[in-house]
């Protein structure tokens, strides 16, 4: 005997079931291979993982920690994660978005723990990135015709730097995804587990408190 039961999805689960039809449409069969081999435990696969995007972890990770040995221990850390969920990665994002939420996670944890034990960090801006990366640093001016406006530049930086460390960490994560990693909403919804509408407030309620901070400092 057979049982049917009707199943009403609102607005939010079928913007999920869409952008999973949609994520599922648009991966290559490459990618669905090198996937596979990846859940084979494949260790060519996985080399060629870390090698793609160790940079782009490393940047985002030194970002969130503001430390340069910190993200060099959680980009290994977050692969090693990687490594040990590959089995159960659905395909509800692509890689690069889910190694980021891994990532993210990973900071997250680290950060709790050293929280526990009054840790106080130093703060540098000029970190190597990867190849594609672009230091927060950039994001005020790419320009110093002169001393004068490079040291009002350096100002602006220290300024920025310190108001976006002061914001809390949901609204600090979201703008880095965002202004700084060039995450879509839709990356970014995936990236830390919440919905759209979840991250266009974090992101504009960040953005507010920036200003304010820089209004202040």
């Amino acid at each position: 005997m057979f049982f049917s039961k009707s199943i009403t999805l609102d607005e939010e689960d079928l913007g999920n079931v869409a952008l999973a039809a949609s994520a599922n449409s648009a991966r290559s069969t490459a990618e669905i291979q090198f996937i596979e081999r990846l859940q084979n435990g494949d260790a060519e696969a996985f080399d060629i993982l870390v090698t793609r995007y160790s940079a782009d972890i490393y940047a985002l990770l030194f970002r969130l920690t503001e430390n340069r040995e910190e993200a060099g221990d959680l980009t290994q850390e977050t692969f090693l994660s990687a490594l040990k969920a590959i089995k159960k990665f659905r395909g509800d994002a692509d890689l690069k978005t889910w190694l980021f939420r891994i990532a993210v996670n990973e900071s997250r944890n680290r950060f709790r723990w050293w929280k526990r034990r009054h840790r106080s960090n130093t703060v540098s801006i000029d970190a190597a990135h990867g190849e594609n990366e672009k230091p927060l640093s950039e994001t005020v001016s790419s320009r110093a015709p002169n001393p004068e406006e490079n040291a009002l530049r350096h100002e602006r930086e220290k300024a920025l730097k310190k108001a976006l460390l002061a914001l809390p960490d949901i609204f600090r994560e979201a703008i880095i995804l965002c202004d700084i990693e060039g995450l879509s909403y839709e990356e970014i919804a995936q990236a830390l587990e919440i919905n759209i509408g979840t991250v266009k407030s974090r992101i504009a309620r960040g953005r507010d408190e920036l200003r304010k901070k820089l209004e202040d400092i």
